[in-house]
């Protein structure tokens, strides 16, 4: 096997490509039912095998750092979780620095702990000083990558964005209008009245026709009508705004992802009940696909 190399290490100076897979840097590390520090990354080999998590533990055992085997991780949302640990255990395993070389004995010596016991399954040395994870052994998990296969689903999610939707000017202009108002005007009128002499009279005097002309001037008086404005109130306008809110309906596709199992041969999934033929007989490997009845394959 290769050296041991931080996986930050790998995306800096490698250009490996993570986005989409899920990375536990930043969660919470339990060991047991205690919370004893946080994921503060990971070693893998050249190639990018996870074989260690970084768990900071400093804030329960001063300044110190320890490697966790990935095969005893159980990885959630919220956290890591090393069931098969315990504080203690996390403290008695050997402190890691950055930079450092994970050697053959620490790694004896932190199995050991792991273990709960002095015996160990001895590492096997390789040439130029390199070691065997142990891969070869089946029942051995210890360094076996968890395999975690996250469905996702897509969700709407609204975005209010408050904006100007419009505008209203208020102003004064004016408009005019004719109006007729009726007013009583006072007039003098000359009045003339005559009236004829019954029994005639003679004048005194020598007087001749024509000789004593005489005029009356008699003024008459009228009333006359002058208009003038005058302005009034006669409304008051308050200006002011109100919030109201309307329902909307936003639509959109989303997606969402499903398992897809696909068995071939005679595999028996975990929970199922194994299939028997219209024979009796058990449903083998030459059972895999069974002609239907519009003539297309069914998957067994």
């Amino acid at each position: 096997m290769a050296t041991l190399i931080p996986l930050s290490q790998l995306v800096r100076d490698h250009n490996y490509d993570l986005s989409g897979v899920f990375d536990p840097t930043g969660l919470p590390a339990y060991a047991g039912n205690d919370k004893v520090g946080t994921v503060r990354g990971a070693l893998s080999e050249d190639g990018g095998r996870l074989r260690y998590l970084i768990l900071d533990v400093g804030g329960w055992f001063s300044a110190k750092e320890v490697l966790v085997p990935v095969g005893l991780a159980r990885i959630e949302d919220d956290g890591v979780y090393v069931d098969s640990m315990t504080k203690d255990q996390v403290k008695a395993m050997s402190a890691y620095h950055e930079g450092q070389e994970y050697t053959y004995d620490t790694q004896v010596a932190d199995e050991r702990v792991l273990r709960g016991s002095a015996e160990t399954v001895p590492l096997v040395s390789m040439p130029g000083g390199q070691y065997d994870y142990r891969d070869h052994d089946a029942a051995d998990t210890m360094y076996k990558t968890p395999q975690r296969l996250r469905l996702l689903e897509e969700r709407l999610q609204v975005n209010k964005q408050r904006a100007v939707a419009g505008s209203v000017e208020i102003g004064k202009r004016v408009e005019t209008r004719t109006e007729n108002v009726n007013v009583g005007l006072e007039h003098e009128e000359l009045v003339i009245e005559r009236t004829p002499v019954s029994e005639p009279r003679p004048v005194d005097g020598t007087v001749r026709l024509g000789d004593a002309s005489e005029t009356v001037r008699v003024d008459l008086e009228a009333e006359t009508a002058q208009l003038n404005k005058q302005a009034f109130v006669t409304e008051e306008v308050e200006i002011g705004k109100r919030t109201v809110t309307e329902q909307q309906t936003l639509s959109d596709t989303v997606g969402r992802e499903v398992l897809d199992v696909t068995k071939t041969g005679d595999v028996v999934l975990d929970g199922e009940t194994p299939r028997t033929a219209t024979d009796g007989r058990a449903i083998t490997a030459d059972d895999t696909a069974t002609a239907t009845t519009d003539g297309a394959a069914e998957r067994r």
